[in-house]
C-alpha cells in the first residue's frame, strides 16, 4: 500500500497542508459519497421511487458517509489536541470516544429535533442508543475478541467498566420512570459526562501511569497535517456527518413505514448497527497494537452514548416513548442491553482475560436478541 500524503510530507520535513488535503484519497472518497448520496436521493424523489431496495441503497450510502466523515472529525480533533499538548491517553478516552460516537449523537439529536412533527422519530432515537450499546458490547466486542483474545486490567474495569454499567442503569431508570426523559434529566446526564471528562483532564498523569497498556492510541491516517488542515478536517467532517445523519433518520423512518416495522426496532438494528461501525473499525485496528485497547475504545463509547448522546437529544426535545413502542423498549430492549453489559463485565472479571469462546457467546447473545425481536414482531411474545 502506498504511503499517505501526510506520511510523505512528514518524511520530507514538513506537514501536509490544505492543498494536499483536498487531493487526499480520504477526502475524495468522502466527497464522492456525499455527491452520490445527494444525486441518488434527488433522483429517487423526482422519480417518485419508493421501492425498498432504493431506500436500503440510500441507507447504505448515508451510513458510509457518516462513517468516513466521522473519521475526518476524529483525525482533525486528535491532531489539534496533540498540538495543544493533551496526553495521548486522555485523547483516546475523550476525543476518540466522542468521535466514534458522533454518528449516534447526530442521529439521536436529529431524530429528537424532528420529533415534534413525527413522534415515531423519538422511538428511533431511543432505540438507536440502546441498539448501539448492545451491538458494541456483544456483536462488535465478540468479533474483536474472536479475532484476537485480549487481556484485561483490573484497575481499568473498576473505573470505566462500572461507569458504563452505571450509565446504562441510570438511563434505564430515568426512561422507565415516567416513560420519558425530560430536559433536566438530559442535562443531568450531560453534566455527569462533562464531570467525567473534567476528571480525566485533571488526572491525566495518573491515568497515563495506571493505564498505559490500554490507551486507545489508534493511529489513523494523516498525522503529519498542518493546523489549518486539521481545522478543515473538523469542519468538513462535522458538516458531512450532520447531513448524513439527517438523511439516515429520514431514510430509516421511511423503511420502517414501508416494511411496517416499529421505528424502535429500526433504531435497534439497522441504525444501531450502522452507527456502530466506526467503533468496530477502531476496535479492530486497536486490537493489533495493545492488550485491552479495543475493549477500552468500546467501553468509552458506551459511556458517551447513554450519557452525552441521548442527554443532548433530551435537551433539544424531551423524549417520550410512544404507546406502541414503550412495552417493547421497557420489557425487551432495556433488559437485553443490561444483560449484555453485565455478561461482558462478568467475562472481564473472570481471570481478567477475554477468550475466543467468550467472544462467541457475546455474538450468540446478539443473534439471540435478533431472534427474540423477530418473534416479538410476529406477535408470538405478546409484548
Amino acid at each position: 500500500m502506498s504511503k499517505t500524503i501526510a506520511e510523505k510530507a512528514t518524511q520530507s520535513g514538513k506537514d501536509a497542508g490544505i492543498v494536499e488535503l483536498l487531493h487526499w484519497n480520504g477526502m475524495l472518497l468522502t466527497g464522492g459519497l456525499f455527491v452520490s448520496l445527494v444525486v441518488l436521493s434527488t433522483f429517487g424523489t423526482r422519480a417518485g421511487e419508493t421501492a425498498v431496495w432504493v431506500s436500503l441503497l440510500l441507507l447504505a450510502f448515508a451510513i458510509a458517509l457518516l462513517i468516513t466523515s466521522a473519521d475526518f472529525f476524529i483525525e482533525g480533533a486528535k491532531g489539534l489536541a496533540r498540538r495543544a499538548g493533551i496526553a495521548e491517553v486522555v485523547i483516546g478516552l475523550t476525543i476518540v470516544s466522542i468521535g466514534t460516537s458522533l454518528p449516534e449523537i447526530l442521529v439521536t439529536s436529529t431524530a429528537a429535533y424532528g420529533g415534534a412533527s413525527d413522534p415515531a422519530l423519538i422511538d428511533l432515537a431511543i432505540g438507536n442508543i440502546f441498539g448501539s450499546v448492545l451491538v458494541q458490547i456483544t456483536l462488535i466486542l465478540g468479533i474483536v475478541v474472536m479475532v484476537r483474545p485480549l487481556d484485561i486490567r483490573p484497575d481499568w474495569i473498576k473505573r470505566d467498566g462500572m461507569l458504563m454499567l452505571g450509565a446504562i442503569l441510570l438511563l434505564s431508570v430515568l426512561l422507565v420512570w415516567g416513560r420519558s426523559l425530560s430536559r433536566w434529566e438530559g442535562a443531568l446526564l450531560v453534566g455527569l459526562y462533562c464531570y467525567y471528562i473534567y476528571w480525566l483532564l485533571t488526572n491525566q498523569e495518573k491515568i497515563r501511569s495506571d493505564e498505559l497498556e490500554i490507551v486507545p492510541d489508534v493511529k489513523t491516517q494523516g498525522r503529519g497535517w498542518t493546523s489549518g488542515a486539521y481545522i478543515l478536517m473538523v469542519f468538513i467532517g462535522l458538516a458531512f456527518a450532520v447531513y448524513a445523519a439527517s438523511k439516515l433518520v429520514v431514510i430509516a423512518s421511511e423503511i420502517a413505514l414501508e416494511l411496517d416495522v416499529p421505528p424502535a426496532v429500526v433504531g435497534m438494528t439497522m441504525s444501531g448497527l450502522g452507527t456502530s461501525l466506526p467503533e468496530l473499525t477502531v476496535a479492530l485496528m486497536a486490537s493489533k497494537r495493545s492488550q485491552g485497547v479495543a475493549i477500552g475504545t468500546l467501553i468509552g463509547s458506551n459511556i458517551t452514548d447513554p450519557m452525552l448522546s441521548i442527554g443532548i437529544a433530551a435537551m433539544i426535545r424531551p423524549l417520550t416513548l410512544s404507546t406502541e413502542s414503550a412495552p417493547l423498549i421497557m420489557y425487551l430492549v432495556i433488559p437485553a442491553t443490561i444483560i449484555g453489559v453485565v455478561v461482558c463485565l462478568f467475562f472481564m472479571w473472570t481471570g481478567f482475560q477475554f477468550n475466543r469462546w467468550e467472544g462467541g457467546i457475546l455474538v450468540g447473545l446478539y443473534l439471540l436478541f435478533l431472534f427474540i425481536l423477530e418473534m416479538q414482531r410476529r406477535g408470538y411474545l405478546g409484548i
